[in-house]
């Protein structure tokens, strides 16, 4: 696949060592290759969920990348030696491809979230990126499909001809149907999370100034503690834990 990659193990899971711009090269010029392979956006909270599930750790580790959305898993690789590794998050990885689709042939398909959220991304994609070229949309239920549903929509994806399909079901849920589909989905999958929330403009992201400072997880607990307040809290607190263990330990962490 051209330039070969590299990753910083942080807590046994792979991270890409990469920025934006090297991203979306790779992916381009790798597209064909890349058909049938998935991607994950990984953060704090996915990289402390491998580190305690086996299976997922396999499913992180099995991901042809595992990007650094969570800025502080570019930190955690800067300090290991990584010194140009960089945040690569989801919400951004999205702007980037769809800013280019207006140039180039890229058909992208949007499984996932809810369906008043696509009804808003096909409002605004192309007004805000004219030319996106949008092979289909499926909000699925949230019950497990049969397997009759699942074969017809493996059958309505790929009759669309996707270069990419946008998998937005949160995690672990994302990253668990992309290994199922993996081989399957004739187009490279990518796992964002609440990217379609952030893109149909139904949640707001945190202000640049937060984002940089590593505050963003904060603007997302505001917007939602019920849910949000274990995740950010307790597995923050665990990963800074497993963090210094692991350091300790002396782990190789490059690649």
């Amino acid at each position: 696949m051209g330039k070969e990659l590299r990753y910083c193990r942080i807590l046994d899971t792979n991270i890409n060592v990469t920025s934006m711009q090297e991203t979306v090269e790779y992916i381009i010029e790798n597209l064909e290759a890349l058909r049938g392979s998935y991607i994950c956006v990984s953060n704090v909270h996915t990289t402390v969920m491998s580190h305690d599930d086996e299976s997922y750790n396999r499913i992180q580790n099995s991901a042809a990348m595992a990007l650094p959305d969570g800025k502080p898993l570019s930190v955690v690789s800067r300090k290991r030696g990584f010194l140009d590794a960089q945040r690569v998050t989801g919400p951004d990885l999205m702007g980037e491809i769809f800013a280019l689709s207006g140039r180039m042939p890229l058909k992208q398909y949007f499984y996932g979230g809810k369906e008043e959220t696509l009804q808003l991304l096909a409002e605004k994609l192309p007004k805000k990126y004219p030319g996106i070229p949008i092979a289909g949309m499926y909000s699925p239920p949230f019950r497990p499909l049969t397997e009759e549903e699942d074969t017809e929509m493996i059958r309505r994806i790929n009759e669309s001809q996707p270069d990419i399909v946008w998998v937005g079901l949160g995690a672990p849920k994302q990253e668990r149907w992309m290994y199922d589909h993996r081989d399957k989905i004739h187009a490279v999958m990518i796992g964002v999370g609440a990217g379609f929330d952030y893109h149909a403009e139904v949640i707001k992201r945190a202000p640049a100034w937060m984002q940089k400072c590593s505050l963003e997880w904060l603007y997302r607990l505001m917007q939602d503690p019920g849910r949000l307040f274990k995740r950010y809290f307790v597995t923050n607190i665990k990963f800074i834990f497993l963090i210094i263990m692991e350091s300790i330990s002396g782990k190789n962490h490059k690649k």
